[in-house]
């Protein structure tokens, strides 16, 4: 029996298996309002209905600004939130636990869509670009729109955004949320020192650099539903001299668990033009790692995190998982046989094999797999001649 197709309860959600499918961005909402459509409704379903535990929708902006493209998801509104109800119910009727990344880009946003046909780089204002924001001016990247420090009230206002997202997230039917503080993006560029220059108590130390984070999960925590999943993705390590590292991570989580922090999801860059840190299958492994030791000595309060020990009401701890270039079942099996992490996200292998969880399950030779195959496709051969 494969330790990847063992479930997990996290807060009140039990998930079917330990494999995720990570938010990626998709770029593909051509009217450019935010609103999600049929491209979600059947990229998400498909993976949903290939065994995925949980199936995390892709960064979906709290503000208009704070979308990466001018083709990003959104959840700034109630016309989003509607549309965002059935995929969820879909989600959830295929067996998977619905989730949605909750992001702003910072200095990172108003670029091109990330997809053929386009240029890259920003979006000029003639063409539809906007003045981004970040902590103090300094963009994440070189190749960015225009930047601009954000002042305090603006702060206090994407804090709002971020909370009142959550709200809707809720409303639509999303079972966890991540909040997005990975790659480069707003809540990254402030904890970094390398794009956090701020002298007020937003920057500087690493208390006042973390603020805004910890501001936002302690907010979405307020009017998150206690039984859903409440969690966040960190780069763990910039990889850059001076930034953002694994030691820094750590802290953080450690700080984290006690404002009703459920679950982390470490990947790691996203500051500088140049990734300087490890490649290769499951390179941020560590990473989680990390993370799952410095948090071990933890005991969440009940209901929260991943029930270790017996039924609900058991042991909790913090939820960990690990995601990048885990594109073999023997490679994800591993991580858990290692203990190195709860949980693996199957990121770009599943673009392109939907059924990955299913097809994973019957080449580990774990008679589960049917458990993970959509009930109108169980006819098919899986493997039988």
């Amino acid at each position: 029996m494969s330790l990847l197709f063992e479930p997990a309860t996290v807060a009140g959600q039990t998930l079917r298996n330990r494999l995720i499918l990570p938010p990626m961005c998709q770029y593909i909402v051509g009217t450019k309002d935010g609103v999600p459509g049929p491209w979600q409704m059947v990229h998400l379903g498909a993976r949903a209905a290939g065994g995925f535990g949980m199936v995390v929708a892709e960064a979906t902006a709290v503000v208009p600004e704070g979308r990466i493209s001018d083709q990003d998801t959104g959840l700034w509104n109630d016309a989003q939130r509607d549309a965002w109800a059935p995929i969820t119910d879909f989600i959830r009727s295929q067996g998977a636990v619905p989730g949605i990344q909750l992001a702003h880009a910072g200095s990172k946003a108003s670029t091109w869509p990330a997809r053929p046909g386009f240029d890259q780089g920003p979006i000029p204002p003639e063409e539809g670009g906007w003045e981004t924001v970040s902590p103090s001016g300094i963009p994440a990247v070189s190749v960015t729109a225009p930047t601009r420090e954000m002042t305090e009230a603006e702060i206090e206002e994407v804090i709002a955004a971020f909370v009142a997202a959550a709200r809707r997230a809720d409303a639509a039917g999303f079972d966890a949320v991540v909040v997005h503080g990975a790659h480069g993006y707003l809540l990254h560029q402030f904890l970094s020192p390398v794009t956090n220059h701020r002298t007020d108590q937003w920057g500087g130390s690493f208390e006042n650099r973390t603020r805004l984070v910890r501001r936002v999960v302690a907010g979405i925590r307020e009017v998150w539903p206690g039984d859903k999943v409440l969690g966040l993705r960190l780069s763990g390590s910039d990889w850059v001299e001076s930034s953002w590292a694994a030691e820094d991570t750590v802290r953080l989580v450690r700080t984290l668990v006690a404002d009703g922090l459920d679950w982390v999801d470490l990947s790691s860059g996203g500051i500088g033009d140049t990734y300087l840190g490890p490649k290769g299958p499951g390179y941020q492994v560590p990473l989680a790692e990390a993370v799952k030791r410095g948090t071990e000595d933890l005991a969440l309060a009940p209901g929260r995190g991943l029930t270790v020990d017996g039924p609900d009401g058991g042991a909790r701890r913090l939820f960990v998982s690990t995601v990048g270039s885990i594109t073999s079942d023997e490679t994800a099996e591993a991580v858990l046989v290692n203990d190195r992490a709860d949980a693996v996200g199957i990121g770009r292998a599943a673009l392109v094999r939907p059924n990955w969880p299913a097809e994973a399950a019957l080449s580990l030779g774990d008679d589960r797999f049917r458990q993970f195959v959509a009930a109108p496709y169980h006819g098919g051969k899986w493997g039988r001649s």
